[in-house]
């Protein structure tokens, strides 16, 4: 340990180092996509974000031989300590050689972090909470990820359990083939038309002429749907602004449904292609020219995410899910989609992974929220 130096993050060489350091941990990893490098330098907090306007991080670099080796941040969700009153801190952006030593550096110096600050547990990762980029793959490394999902070596659960962290929940990301849908939509047609007539379900895709307000009013369905799930903390106003500016030229209307009842929308569905691939090809860079080749012919992309299916919890045990997955089906048969991740679902969600795995998707990927014991 004597050869490892753990910094925190103050000058504009560490900070380049913090942000190149995967470019280093990845190399010649077949699966491994870079982060969107001017998105990963908001979410660290070395440009700015709306999360940050009432939350704290401190980015670490750790160093052996004056080389850059490790990197870790240290989180303080202000939102989360109101919620849960648990003293607890959050750690994200970790990346390290397999080193356990190493490893064990860079908690220490986030431990002592919170700890000076009164913080007496440990969660993550979170990159930087649960409504951004969380978890560390623990199960699925044969594949590279979907847009928007984290990826890491299969050695990282190992630095993990070593460092003294255990299971605090897993999430789950499920496959889908376009070929599967008919039948499930036949499968459940009868209950979904029932559900339609006895509720007054209207389904609208997003509102091209009013783009951006559309797109913050399905992403608040989000945010007010997850009120009850683990460890949720809604985003502000100001985050969910900044995420539907984020999204506005990712999103793809056609695979965009609201559900409305009476006028009130009470239910979303938001699928992504997955950019993934062309992320890769561009190497991060949206400039000068990455942006144009990461959206142009969008609908050459076969493959998609389905980011969020949430419906308000009022409206949960009434079947309003069903009837928006229904109406995505003729959208994405017609749009092109041949496969379709679903994720991420909490473990502890039974009625979202009951759906699923009766419908035919397969659990091809887990990804883990760690407590330190």
């Amino acid at each position: 340990m004597s050869d490892v130096t753990v910094v925190p993050v103050s000058t504009r060489a560490d900070r380049k180092s913090f942000l190149n350091l995967p470019w280093q941990i990845y190399r010649g990893d077949p699966n491994w996509i870079p982060p969107l490098r001017r998105n990963q330098m908001e979410l660290v907090g070395y440009r700015p974000h709306p999360f940050y306007q009432r939350n704290e991080c401190q980015t670490f670099l750790a160093k052996r031989g004056g080389e850059a080796c490790g990197r870790i941040a240290a989180i303080i969700d202000h939102g989360h300590l109101e919620r849960y009153n648990d003293q607890r801190g959050f750690f994200g952006f970790f990346e390290c050689e397999d080193d356990p030593v190493l490893a064990a550096a860079l908690f220490n110096a986030v431990r002592q972090w919170h700890a000076d600050r009164g913080l007496t547990s440990l969660r993550g990762p979170m990159n930087p909470s649960l409504s951004y980029e969380v978890g560390m793959l623990v199960e699925g490394f044969d594949s590279p990820p979907t847009f928007m999902m984290t990826y890491n070596p299969p050695y990282y659960p190992r630095l993990m359990e070593a460092c003294g962290f255990g299971k605090a929940q897993d999430l789950y990301a499920y496959w889908g083939q376009i070929d599967m849908l008919p039948a499930i939509q036949a499968k459940y047609r009868r209950n979904s038309e029932q559900i339609t007539e006895r509720l007054g379900v209207v389904l609208r895709p997003l509102n091209r002429k009013r783009f951006l307000e559309d797109v913050e009013l399905f992403l608040g369905v989000f945010n007010r749907s997850l009120s009850n799930t683990w460890g949720f903390v809604p985003m502000t106003s100001a985050e969910v602004r900044h995420a539907a500016k984020s999204l506005r030229h990712l999103i793809v209307p056609e695979l965009a449904l609201g559900a409305e009842i009476d006028g009130q929308l009470v239910g979303a569905v938001l699928c992504l292609p997955d950019y993934n691939p062309r992320i890769k090809k561009i190497d991060g860079r949206l400039f000068p020219f990455g942006a144009i080749r990461l959206l142009r012919q969008k609908h050459r992309i076969p493959r998609v995410r389905i980011l969020s299916a949430n419906v308000l919890p009022e409206y949960q045990l009434l079947g309003v899910g069903l009837v928006l997955l229904g109406g995505l089906i003729p959208q994405a048969v017609q749009w092109g989609v041949r496969e379709a991740e679903f994720s991420w679902v909490l473990e502890s969600n039974a009625l979202s992974r009951g759906s699923l795995e009766k419908g035919g998707a397969q659990r091809y990927k887990t990804y883990r929220v760690w407590d330190l014991r």
